[in-house]
């Protein structure tokens, strides 16, 4: 099946666009290391912040930096470490080192001649501003412009009303089953869902219309449209 109708392809930034996790434990295991907890996973330890970070979208907006810091004091008191809170720059610090995922630039290069492009992003404005993504956008939706995050739907209503077309000529395509997924399907968006971790999905979202494991593999989907080489 080809979608045959959209104007607008948005996309989530962090795991979809950017390889958020491998960029970032380098600054996860200098925030370990200052806090003398070297014998912690620094892959469990990223997950489990990562879930707290989740589940404060749920809550009145407050910046994106605000909330990792308050993750993280709860990430070490999970993993019983006395560390500092503010070491959560590091992972600041990152930002402007992460990386695209290979199949980024030509895929949005390609989709780019005949679509508007748009990003998702559970982000501060500076952060993104920091992160290479060598690229500009036709539409950026950041939670803070929305003033909250995806999984309540704060920031896909956000999309909506900037996008400039109606839901049905916008594909989303994010890698966040509990932000991404759970925060469009409501809306009636359209979803691929981009798992690039070949992860299960939970019976507890949504499902998504579409299942890719990177964003190259949408231009068939989107091929009735798009121009040859």
């Amino acid at each position: 099946m080809q979608l045959h109708h959209r104007k607008l392809i948005s996309f989530d930034v962090f795991g979809t666009l950017i390889s958020v996790r491998d960029s970032s434990y380098g600054a996860f295991s200098q925030i370990l290391a200052e806090a003398k907890a070297c014998h912690i996973d620094v892959k469990d330890f990223w997950e489990h912040w990562e879930a707290r970070n989740i589940a404060h979208y749920w809550e009145p907006w407050q910046p994106y930096k605000a909330i990792c810091r308050l993750s993280l004091a709860e990430t070490f008191a999970h993993f019983g470490v006395a560390g500092d809170p503010a070491s959560i720059q590091h992972y600041f610090d990152a930002f402007d080192r992460f990386e695209l995922y290979p199949d980024v630039t030509a895929t949005l290069d390609r989709l780019a001649q005949v679509f508007r492009l748009a990003i998702v992003s559970n982000i501060d404005d500076d952060l993104l501003a920091r992160t290479p993504l060598k690229r500009q956008f036709d539409l950026v939706c950041t939670a803070e412009r929305a003033r909250g995050y995806k999984p309540d739907g704060t920031l896909f209503r956000y999309l909506l009303d900037h996008a400039g077309c109606d839901r049905d000529e916008i594909l989303h395509a994010g890698q966040s089953q509990f932000t991404d997924m759970v925060g469009a399907k409501p809306l009636s968006l359209t979803v691929a869902w981009i798992n690039r971790r070949g992860i299960a999905l939970s019976p507890d979202v949504p499902k998504p219309d579409y299942v890719f494991p990177d964003i190259q593999s949408l231009l068939p989907l989107l091929g009735a449209r798009l121009p040859s080489h």
